[in-house]
């Protein structure tokens, strides 16, 4: 991880949650201990299992969490958006990151020794607080999607899983709601626990209905209300 910038203005952070509210001598202190780092598309941020040395701020891009079961498989866990912070494993009590990171697409992040977590978290108002609601978001995000496993046939989970990521990622395009970096069916097939050969034909005959448009790595939903039902259905048989 190379350093891309020698000086960061203050206005990277001002805006986001976990700095907003510090004054200009707050922010230059913090960006003054900071690595920013640039990222190619794959690229692993660290490993599970790794001594968690860092703690990241999502400048630009997309990365997703992703942990590895004891049958070797990959599981993505979660996607999280620029302004966000990852890798926070001291806030789990955590002194090994808990998951691998890696990048959906080229990303730019800033990282601090995890040694100075606390020391934020003390001396900065609203850092604690905010990065701490963020914990509670993703704890109830992970904790949705194993109630999914245990409860939803394939099609709800895979409804859903699309529904997270145009919520949470998508961009409005003349063909309906784009999920903003590149997504395979393969990373459909690992967020839902399902085959590939499952999702692929889900894709295809949501295609044919005018649900989805998927092409070259790339996922448009056409009709969210559409999903919306499927997603649903579960929950009605029930």
């Amino acid at each position: 991880m190379g350093r891309i910038m020698h000086k960061l203005d203050e206005s990277l952070l001002s805006h986001l949650p976990p700095f907003e509210g510090l004054d200009r001598g707050q922010l230059r202190e913090i960006l003054d201990r900071a690595g920013s780092h640039r990222f190619d598309q794959g690229e692993t941020v660290f490993h599970e299992g790794e001594h968690a040395e860092r703690f990241f701020l999502l400048l630009d891009g997309y990365v997703r969490v992703v942990r590895i079961t004891s049958e070797g498989e990959h599981v993505i866990v979660l996607h999280i958006p620029p302004g966000q912070l990852f890798g926070i494993a001291s806030a789990f009590g955590h002194k090994k990151y808990p998951a691998s990171t890696v990048t959906a697409v080229e990303s730019i992040a800033l990282s601090w020794p995890m040694r100075l977590w606390s020391e934020f978290a003390a001396q900065y108002d609203g850092f604690s607080v905010e990065t701490y609601r963020t914990i509670g978001k993703r704890m109830t995000e992970m904790h949705d999607r194993m109630v999914e496993l245990a409860t939803q046939q394939v099609e709800q989970r895979v409804a859903n899983a699309l529904l997270r990521l145009i919520t949470q990622t998508g961009r409005k395009t003349a063909e309906g709601i784009e999920v903003d970096f590149p997504i395979t069916r393969q990373d459909l097939s690992e967020m839902t626990g399902s085959t590939l050969h499952t999702v692929s034909r889900l894709l295809s005959a949501w295609e044919k209905q005018g649900i989805v448009e998927s092409r070259r790595r790339h996922i448009v939903v056409a009709r969210p209300h559409q999903l919306v039902i499927l997603a649903e259905a579960a929950t009605q048989r029930r």
